[in-house]
């Protein structure tokens, strides 16, 4: 583990296993269904695309979110309590909890995220704009079980885990990973997450299928990835983004749909798509309130509050560990 110092600012390398992007994808496109996993999205032209998602007039979640935790930041903050350990996993920039931090004022923040620069360098922005604040950021891979390498210390920790990210685990993998958040915040800490909520099916697929098409270019540029990265040859103008809700498995999914039929290489291995043959990108699951304090109460959690929004479009929950 390296350490460094900055002010009140603390680094933990953890040394997260890098994704072995070349094993991953050949192995999602022998498999059938085709898949690639999501988390291959987030390379910087992906992350610019995501951020630009989000300004969209059609995707909610973002503004949404961000609207009911200001409206109620002072329930929320009653929730949370003040002076203990903030821990954020897949913190990313750390844009979304600023208004948390100055509300609750923790003794201590802790930042998760798998991409160690990216981590260091908003980190130490945050270090500078919140002096009064300590800052452990740990470099590991949050969606395994997590020993925190730095004791702060406050003794309740209260994990935020905002952004509807919870939707992109499969339910069964979804109570995995609250059982790990439950474990690493432990009895009388707490969660405070954010939930997309089920809704008409139309204002679900327009969200993710945006008139200025920055959905599907955030789509294919995947692919742009994997050209680069694994020196395969996919002609990406030959795929199509095809986003729609599937009601009955309760998620939005996401593909890329062959236009023709082709062969693609990737180093000495060959794929053949037939036309309109797929690679399933992502899902993105949607629940009910009751469904997801339900799932939570399978992983240790306790509901406590819930926030929504004037359109039920989405929720914030407060759990707390039984």
């Amino acid at each position: 583990m390296v350490e460094a110092a900055v002010a009140a600012f603390r680094y933990y390398d953890c040394h997260p296993a890098p994704a072995d992007l070349y094993a991953e994808v050949i192995g999602g496109l022998s498999r059938e269904p085709r898949s690639i996993p999501p988390k291959f999205f987030y390379d910087e032209a992906g992350s610019r695309l995501f951020d630009a998602i989000c300004a969209t007039p059609e995707y909610y979640p973002a503004r949404v979110e961000t609207g009911i935790i200001r409206r109620r930041l002072a329930e929320i903050a009653a929730c949370v309590g003040s002076g203990g350990v903030l821990i954020e996993p897949g913190s990313g920039d750390c844009r979304k909890v600023r208004e948390l931090l100055a509300a609750v004022r923790p003794c201590a923040y802790v930042p998760v995220d798998i991409s160690g620069a990216w981590l260091r360098q908003a980190a130490c922005r945050l270090a500078a704009e919140f002096p009064w604040l300590e800052i452990h950021a740990v470099c590991a891979d949050f969606t395994a079980p997590i020993d925190l390498p730095c004791r702060p210390g406050g003794a309740r920790r209260v994990a935020f885990f905002p952004g509807s990210s919870i939707g992109n685990f499969d339910p069964g993998e979804a109570v995995v990973f609250l059982s790990h958040l439950a474990a690493m915040v432990q009895p009388g800490g707490g969660l405070l997450i954010g939930v997309d909520l089920k809704k008409d099916a139309a204002v679900l697929n327009a969200a993710y299928n945006d008139a200025q098409g920055l959905t599907a270019a955030f789509n294919r540029n995947l692919l742009v990835r994997v050209n680069r990265d694994l020196a395969a040859d996919f002609k990406v103008e030959r795929f199509r983004h095809h986003a729609f809700y599937n009601q009955a498995e309760g998620r939005v999914e996401m593909h890329l749909v062959s236009r023709i039929r082709q062969r693609v290489r990737i180093g000495d291995r060959s794929f053949d798509f037939e036309p309109g043959e797929g690679i399933h990108t992502e899902n993105s699951y949607k629940y009910t309130v009751a469904q997801f304090q339900q799932l939570a109460e399978r992983a240790g959690f306790e509901p406590v509050r819930v926030w929504t929004d004037a359109d039920g479009l989405f929720s914030v929950h407060y759990l707390a560990v039984r």
